[in-house]
């Protein structure tokens, strides 16, 4: 009774002794319970595994959906450098107008400036929302009160020119001409001098 039925059934010669090595090989390729054979795999799973022809269509719709958003890619990239390409022509092109106008401006003013240096009077004029200035002598002073002189911005100074140069300098860029008096102004004191321009 001490014998376990393993050795039992060895001295019966129902069953022989087997080598641990090949019982280790057995068991890997016997299959399990659990796993199923070849045969039965096709029928038990044939819902759970897609065909080959289901296999075909799914990486082509991944491929499809990745050449999609390629193209999406490449189509918002031209679209991104065509603009690129328009904003730094419409910048070239305001930055040759400003250079042009800064030259046909200087050309205008190569002189025909008339500001005096023994100048001793400020005229006070509003231009770009400050009060600004501008030395000039006395028949200066009553010239421009009577728009026969006009003020023109160059390089942060006030340069006093002839209403013609002024005219002319309003047509290239009129954010440069700092003060020109209308002489039609009907409102006008007693000096002939317009009533906002007394200081």
């Amino acid at each position: 009774m001490a014998d376990s039925l393993r050795d039992q059934l060895l001295k019966s010669g129902i069953v022989k002794q087997v080598q641990p090595s090949r019982v280790r090989d057995e068991k890997r390729t016997t299959p399990s319970k659990f796993a199923p054979s070849k045969e039965s795999g096709k029928s038990a799973h044939q819902g759970a595994r897609p065909n080959p022809s289901q296999r075909a269509s799914k990486p082509a719709g991944r491929d499809q959906g990745e050449i999609d958003l390629a193209k999406a890619y490449a189509i918002r990239a031209q679209t991104e450098a065509v603009e690129r390409k328009r904003v730094e022509h419409e910048a070239a092109e305001q930055a040759r107008l400003r250079r042009e106008s800064k030259l046909k401006i200087k050309q205008l003013l190569d002189g025909n400036v008339l500001n005096s240096a023994d100048a001793d009077q400020p005229r006070h004029f509003e231009y770009a929302g400050k009060i600004r200035r501008v030395h000039v002598d006395a028949a200066q002073l009553a010239a421009v009160n009577a728009g026969r002189l006009g003020v023109v911005q160059q390089g942060g100074r006030y340069l006093l020119v002839s209403r013609e140069i002024a005219e002319q300098v309003r047509l290239v860029d009129p954010k440069l001409l700092a003060l020109l008096v209308d002489p039609d102004s009907a409102s006008r004191n007693d000096d002939g001098v317009p009533d906002d321009l007394i200081w």
